[in-house]
């Protein structure tokens, strides 16, 4: 069972006409669609589930611009602005604090690559700090592992994964966004090359442009449309504890676990040293694009060959118009944590924090997150198919980068003048003889 997600209603009249469709109700889609109704864009979203069910209420929780590829910083720059208000934009509780985010180096190699990235941040206006040893015992007090320093960013800060999309949601809404749940897109079809309607379980919707923002689906959706993306999709395991009385207001990464205070008084704790990545039909498809990312990050990443193959070989297909669709069969990813993580990530952090020796576990889930071969979101049109957009691959980043790559999207849409430049994300990157590859900075 997945969190407990704040409840949003759909919409009371099914939309037969559009000019946007946007796909997917997670974050980036939500935050696409609000930009885009904000500016008088008639908009309907769809969600084959409910909103922010998946990936969305299942992340982190951190808004962080620490560590990012240096790529992403122009839109994580943008992103936290808008973060910054987004409570006063939505009139709603997001949960969004500014109170920093801590990532510990654990020795002088990590501390000389967090020095690096503080230096290539530098010119973005992002100014992070190296705490020595005494300052991140100062900030987290107890803390009895030894490290060589920590990387620090004062300006980052946290918000409530199961509270902000449906904040924005609501929002959207609010400003005349058609939002239908339970509502899976089967096909989009085409007239004259470009895009022309979207066809949904309960019917047929024309448009002029849509918007694939359906995270770990997205790759499965739009191999329907004849566009192939090379996107995998990787376990992550959190759990969230009981209220329970620590001296950090800090995201804090360990390595080997990471904490975030909750609004609740609880913590959410994670790690990302401890990934599942089932092999699958399309991990070995991809298999080339991603060995240099997997050479990098093996460590951190459980391969895992099980049930997942055969499901996904005989049941994950494109959707036809007349048929029930795998969408349909499946509302809500929702597979099982990986429970040996839960157990490494209590130890961990008991050994490393002894305020947190009496931490009750009140719920623990997973999720997959869409990642992509450079861990940097596709956030594009597709040159083939005018009308066709994509919000996808955000790689464990897109909760915190969400507002900004919503509205990097709708100005793509729209053909406006871009929020950033939104070149580093293009689609063709894959195809246009760029070297493709991830930047490692934590």
């Amino acid at each position: 069972m997945g969190p407990i997600v704040d409840v949003v209603p759909s919409s009371a009249d099914f939309p037969r006409q559009t000019e946007v469709v946007v796909i997917g109700g997670g974050i980036v889609g939500i935050a696409t669609a609000l930009a885009l109704v904000r500016q008088g864009v008639q908009t309907v979203l769809l969600e084959k589930g409910t909103v922010a069910a998946e990936q969305s209420s299942r992340n982190w929780g951190w808004c962080r611009r620490t560590g990012r590829d240096i790529r992403e910083l122009p839109l994580i720059n943008a992103s936290m602005q808008l973060w910054e208000t987004m409570n006063q934009t939505t009139g709603r509780e997001t949960g969004f604090r500014r109170e920093g985010i801590i990532y510990s180096s654990r020795n002088e190699q990590q501390r000389e690559r967090h020095l690096r990235w503080i230096e290539e941040a530098r010119q973005y206006d992002i100014h992070s700090q190296m705490l020595g040893p005494s300052e991140l015992a100062a900030r987290v007090p107890g803390l009895t592992s030894s490290f060589a320093g920590a990387l620090f960013t004062e300006a980052d800060g946290r918000a409530e994964p199961q509270k902000a999309a449906p904040a924005m949601a609501m929002a959207a809404i609010e400003a005349g966004l058609n939002l239908q749940q339970h509502c899976a897109v089967r096909t989009i079809e085409r007239s004259g090359g470009r895009v022309s309607q979207v066809v949904t379980e309960h019917g047929a919707i024309n448009c002029q442009s849509v918007v694939v923002a359906g995270g770990a689906w997205s790759r499965l959706l739009l191999q329907g449309c004849g566009v192939e993306i090379p996107q995998l999709k990787v376990l992550s395991t959190v759990m969230r504890t009981r209220p329970l009385e620590a001296d950090i207001s800090s995201c804090v990464s360990l390595g080997s676990v990471a904490m975030r205070k909750r609004l609740d008084g609880g913590w959410t704790i994670a790690s990302s040293a401890t990934n599942v990545v089932d092999i699958t039909p399309d991990g070995l498809r991809f298999m080339k694009q991603f060995m240099p990312a997997f050479k990098v990050e093996r460590g951190a990443l459980k391969l895992k060959l099980g049930a997942r193959f055969v499901e996904e070989a005989l049941l994950w297909k494109p959707g036809q118009a007349d048929k029930t669709s795998i969408y349909e069969r499946i509302r809500v990813l929702d597979p099982a944590p990986h429970q040996p993580s839960l157990q490494q990530m209590v130890g961990d952090l008991k050994r490393a924090l002894p305020a947190f020796d009496g931490l009750q576990v009140a719920q623990s889930w997973a999720g997959l997150i869409d990642t992509m071969p450079d861990a940097i979101p596709v956030i594009s049109g597709v040159d083939n198919v005018a009308g066709l957009y994509i919000a996808t691959g955000f790689s464990g980043h897109g909760f915190g980068i969400a507002p900004a790559a919503g509205q990097l999207m709708a100005d793509l849409v729209q053909n406006a003048t871009p929020i950033v430049d939104a070149t580093p994300y293009r689609l063709s990157r894959f195809t246009d003889g760029e070297l493709v590859c991830a930047q490692h900075w934590l």
